[in-house]
């Protein structure tokens, strides 16, 4: 029982440390960079319906409040006693749980390198994997102070920036290494594996990424990544939770919203620009995406961008 209650003592003063350093360095609701590469902050201040978003492959560790992730249908809730991990680039939706301005939900992602875990497997003195990956690239493990003390001196260095170019990255490094000696490491694994099917749909991504605007003959695709079409069609959707054509789809729509937003295309334009052939389709398939037409949706949300500008 000590020892237990040790551990809990251990995790909850490092889960305190890295709430007090994202909260001096994130002055308001909202994402934030910082010095050190692919370690970003974030800051909700309160409850959140499910938001449309990318996640890359990383982890994410909340030291305060609550989130949840969706894809296909399932639940991803984490909070301060276990972390989202994410071993694709997925399409899904993120919502905030439990946030208040007075207890306001604060983490941080860190973007993994799979190089370096492939680098880290490749040494060889990894505890062998007992299980192999099943389900999803999105994974929930248990948040311990061997996962967090690393993540507590990788804050540390904001303190000490002239440290961050030799320590950052060796840091990191340790922090890869822990997640592969997790409950989650079959998650890292399986990507990092050439020989395996992650690895292939990790590139098969990859193509479709670069290429959403082209038509999609997924059995080219499947060919590209040297599988076959129904062994690929099975891994791809057991992965991402959607089909090839889906992922293309959400691809498009996401790429035409930033083109609408931040680029001032009509919704016509954006729409052949991604690769649609008609606008209609186009306009239907938006909105069964985003919940209301193309046309409305960014009106509405050039008005949320004036008021907050008015309110700074």
């Amino acid at each position: 029982m000590t020892t237990l209650k040790s551990d809990i003592d251990r995790t909850d003063s490092l889960l305190a440390n890295l709430a007090r350093a994202i909260d001096a360095r994130t002055p308001g609701p909202g994402d934030f960079d910082t010095p050190i590469a692919g370690l970003t902050f974030f800051r909700r201040e309160a409850p959140a319906a499910p938001a449309v978003c990318m996640v890359e492959p990383s982890v994410v560790l909340v030291a305060q409040g609550a989130k949840q992730l969706w894809l296909g249908g399932d639940a991803y809730r984490y909070d301060t006693s276990c972390f989202l991990i994410t071993s694709l680039d997925l399409p899904a939706d993120s919502e905030v749980v439990v946030a208040s301005s007075e207890a306001p939900c604060l983490g941080l992602t860190l973007k993994l390198d799979l190089r370096v875990v492939a680098e880290l497997i490749a040494q060889g003195s990894l505890p062998p994997s007992r299980n192999r990956a099943v389900g999803t690239s999105v994974g929930i493990g248990e948040a311990t102070a061997a996962i967090l003390r690393p993540f507590d001196r990788l804050l540390a260095l904001l303190d000490e920036p002239e440290a961050i170019p030799a320590l950052a990255s060796l840091i990191q490094r340790e922090i890869h290494y822990r997640l592969l000696t997790s409950d989650q490491a079959p998650k890292l694994r399986q990507i990092a594996s050439i020989d395996g099917h992650g690895y292939r749909i990790a590139k098969a991504i990859d193509w479709l990424k670069l290429n959403y605007a082209l038509p999609l003959r997924v059995e080219e695709l499947a060919t590209r990544v040297q599988m076959s079409t129904p062994t690929f069609h099975l891994h791809f959707r057991q992965l991402t939770a959607m089909s090839p054509l889906q992922y293309q789809k959400w691809l498009r729509l996401n790429e035409a919203k930033r083109l609408m937003l931040n680029e001032h295309l009509d919704v016509s334009r954006a729409a052949f620009k991604v690769g649609y052939e008609s606008p209609s389709q186009f306009s239907r398939e938006y909105g069964r995406l985003f919940g209301v037409a193309p046309k409305r949706d960014i009106a509405t949300l050039r008005e949320q961008a004036d008021g907050a500008s008015v309110q700074k």
